[in-house]
Order: C-alpha cells, then structure tokens, then sequence
C-alpha cells in the first residue's frame, strides 16, 4: 500500500488529544469551559493531563497545544508527561497553514525545548491493521459557518480520521470521523483504546455489508433498502418524505 500523507507508526500511541489552548485568554468563553481565570485553566489542564498519562506513555496531540505569549505558554507544557508528538494546528506557531516558513523556523525551538516532536499536518498509519489518518482538521467542519484552511485538511477517501479543530462537546465518532479534543472528554487526554473500540466497529460493520452485498449477489436478488439497515443496526430517515421508503430497494 503506498502512503499518500507522512506515516507514523499508531500502535505505539497510548493517549491521543488535541486543542489544549494553553494561556487562550478567551477560550473558556468562546468553548464554555468550566473555568474562572486562565491561571486555573492551565493548572486543572495540567493536573488532568498528568492524572491519566504515566511519563513513560506516548501522547499524540492534535493541534492547538497553546496561545498567548508563547514563549510563557508553552514552557508550561514541559510539565506534561509523557513523550509528545505534535500534530499542528491553525494556532500553533508552526502550522504551515497559519505561519510563514521563517516564522516556524524560528518558534519550533521553543516546542522542542518543552519537550514536543513535530510531525507533519496530516499522518497517516495503522492501527492493529487498520489504516487512518490524523490531522487536526476534519474531513469538513469547522467552529465557523464556512470551513478554513481547506487545503491543508486530508482529502476524504473514506479512511477513517482523528481530528480536533471543532471544540466539540458531542464525544467521539461522527462516521468516519472520530473528535479527540479535550471540550468532549473532561479537558484530558483519551486512551487509545476508545479509538481501538470504534475501528473495531467500523471493520464489524463492514464486514457485515460485505457479507450481505456477497450474499444478495450469489442470489441474484435486490435487497430492500429497510432490511440492510436493520441488519447492520443504523437507521434510515423516509427518502425525499416518502411514507413508503421502507418499500424502495437497493440493488446489490
């Protein structure tokens, strides 16, 4: 399989996380987090971080690790255990989609200096087999009407995808789509074996397709768009209001 984005090897990632937002004056009011000073903000993100990540464990972030005065911000993240891979995002000050070349010459330094290995805007792998791809940007979605920074987002071909960017509340999987940041799951780094839990179900469900699709075709027959949906357990909304979509069939 040839790689289309710069690969990392996921099976040694124990924790993935992303849009910290370190010393980001605003981002308790613009993401309605739980806190009341940004000093309170960076020691409870500390404290969580550090409560469920062992210093030897690998943590994969997602982009937007710190804001404000960097050169006060992100010494506070040396404090974070574990080893640390970046994935940038929009307001890190080596994101290629925000910052001139110099500009991340000149700041990456100072987030190798707090203990951070830079990596690529989009990586791609596998997990126990499967292949995604990590960036912090989704397939689309974006805390603004219209998406930014569109051509520095993966191109969607199905794979499935870790993003943050959003500062969703909602936890998780979306489709192939899967929110890591820390607004969805109590301002911490996740285990990876919530990841684990949903490729398993996206490879489950699959299969199953696959095996209705073989079995239909073997048969020569169609099967009724309801049927496949209550097979592989998801529902289907009427196609274009009408009453009789349950009727309607999928050829296979």
């Amino acid at each position: 399989m040839i790689s289309e984005y710069p690969t990392l090897d996921f099976d040694q990632v124990d924790y993935i996380t992303s849009d910290t937002h370190f010393s980001h004056a605003r981002i308790s009011e613009l993401a309605a987090r739980p806190f009341g000073s940004v000093t309170e903000m960076d020691a409870e993100l500390i404290r969580r971080w550090n409560q469920v990540v062992a210093p030897a464990d690998v943590v994969l972030h997602l982009g937007d690790v710190a804001l404000g005065p960097i050169a006060d911000s992100l010494p506070l993240t040396a404090q974070l255990n574990g080893r640390k891979f970046l994935v940038p995002g929009n307001h890190d000050r080596v994101s290629p989609a925000t910052q001139s070349r110099r500009a991340i010459e000149r700041f990456t330094p100072l987030y190798e200096e707090a203990g951070w290995i830079i990596l690529p805007e989009v990586i791609e792998g596998t997990r126990r087999g499967t292949r995604i791809l990590a960036s912090h940007y989704p397939y689309s979605g974006d805390t603004q009407d219209a998406d930014r920074h569109t051509s520095h987002r993966p191109v969607d071909r199905g794979i499935p995808l870790l993003h943050g960017h959003t500062h969703d509340r909602e936890c998780g999987p979306v489709g192939h789509q899967f929110h890591v940041g820390v607004d969805a799951f109590g301002y911490a780094p996740i285990p990876f074996w919530l990841i684990d839990a949903w490729l398993d179900d996206l490879r489950r469900e699959e299969e199953e397709i696959a095996a209705i699709v073989r079995e239909r075709s073997a048969m020569g027959e169609s099967t009724p768009l309801s049927e496949l949906a209550d097979r592989i357990g998801v529902e289907i909304p009427a196609l274009n209001g009408a009453e009789d979509s349950d009727d309607r069939d999928l050829e296979v």
